[in-house]
């Protein structure tokens, strides 16, 4: 089985959509099964699914420079994606519950609130073109690409300990700088 769909994964990186096909109806099913297990909700866990197979459809090119065990791959993508998703399902309630105990009765002033979010982007862009390139790039693809340290080092092509270095390096920069201007 394994040699079966280290053909297909290599068929799909050139973009053999046939073989994605193929590939698919070997997949999916075990994908769905640790994804539902996880979230515990079929609607969910068919659109967490479908997620990971487009996700293994992009990174295709990537998987084949490396040795590995497609389903292993595809099934910790899976669990990855769907452990993603609970966290986001649980930031969302508890935020919701933060703006429920808010007092309501205080004016919000959108004006207000929007020009400070514009002030606040534009002091975290100024912040992030003052790191170095690779700095830059790899807190991008971490924090707003959510890319694992493995991914972004993969995707850089430099070594993951340099891309912790790094990140570990601009965070402090970030850091330093917008504490500067608050």
């Amino acid at each position: 089985m394994d040699a079966i769909l280290h053909a297909l994964i290599e068929r799909v990186a050139v973009g053999d959509e046939q073989a994605f096909a193929e590939l698919y109806d070997l997949v999916s099913g075990p994908v769905l099964g640790v994804v539902t297990r996880i979230l515990r909700d079929r609607s969910r866990s068919e659109e967490v699914t479908q997620e990971v197979m487009l996700e293994i459809w992009l990174k295709a090119p990537k998987y084949c420079r490396q040795p590995g065990n497609v389903m292993a791959w595809a099934v910790t993508m899976a669990h990855r994606r769907a452990i993603d998703r609970v966290r986001h399902e649980q930031a969302s309630a508890d935020r919701e519950d933060r703006i429920e105990q808010l007092d309501v009765r205080r004016p919000v002033d959108e004006v207000v609130e929007t020009a400070l979010a514009r002030l606040d982007t534009e002091l975290v862009r100024t912040a992030l073109d003052r790191l170095t390139e690779l700095q830059r790039q790899s807190i991008v693809l971490a924090y707003y690409g959510g890319y694992t340290y493995r991914e972004v080092s993969q995707v850089l092509d430099t070594p993951v300990g340099t891309v912790k270095t790094r990140m570990r390096d601009g965070l402090i920069r970030l850091r330093e700088y917008l504490g500067a201007h608050q």
